[in-house]
């Protein structure tokens, strides 16, 4: 759901798909090709809250800042499930892991990845190509190519999925049975480590 706060309407494109279960409120702008799931709350009450496009922000992820505050998250930046954004800007094409925590004033680089569960310290600022994990979040390697490559690949599938969503995503009764010509599931999408294997 998109709601107006205090004169501000979201901005959506309308290649991107915001799931009806999710809550974009005010003042937040959304690009080309972005998908924001189901649960994730994006409050633009009190400052600005830029996506440029490809962006995804996944089930339950939370993004908000204190006042006056405007924050932006890069082009493909991709949001893991569960993560809270609060106040921090993210660099093009960087992954933050499901249940991390970013606060405030902190810049991640481009191309970072953050570790699923890390803590990100107000005011921190992580240079390009940094692999961020722990609590507190100190980086502790350099991102790969071979890294960035599956990543990047990952987050051209969350690119696709607005569209696919626009087109056959419906609410529908349950079936009672599994019929007989259920379709499978495609293995479509490798984890980092059958990636490394395979490249």
């Amino acid at each position: 759901m998109v709601y107006s706060f205090k004169g501000h309407i979201p901005v959506v494109h309308e290649s991107s798909f915001v799931h009806p279960l999710a809550a974009v409120t005010g003042n937040v702008i959304i690009g080309k090709n972005c998908y924001i799931g189901p649960g994730a709350a994006i409050r633009g009450d009190w400052g600005e809250i830029i996506l440029e496009d490809g962006v995804n922000v996944q089930e339950n992820c939370t993004v908000h800042m204190f006042p006056g505050k405007s924050i932006r998250f890069r082009e493909s930046a991709h949001i893991g499930h569960g993560a809270v954004i609060h106040g921090a800007n993210l660099g093009r094409n960087c992954l933050i892991g499901m249940n991390s925590v970013i606060m405030d004033d902190a810049v991640i680089g481009d191309e970072c990845i953050v570790g699923a569960m890390a803590f990100v310290k107000a005011e921190s600022v992580f240079e390009s190509r940094q692999l961020i994990v722990g609590n507190p979040a100190k980086a502790i390697k350099e991102v790969t190519d071979q890294m960035i490559a599956w990543k990047t690949a990952g987050t051209r599938l969350y690119q696709q999925l607005p569209a696919d969503c626009h087109e056959s995503l419906r609410e529908v009764e349950p079936l009672r049975e599994i019929p007989l010509d259920r379709p499978e599931q495609e293995d479509f999408y490798k984890t980092l480590q059958d990636f490394r294997k395979e490249n």
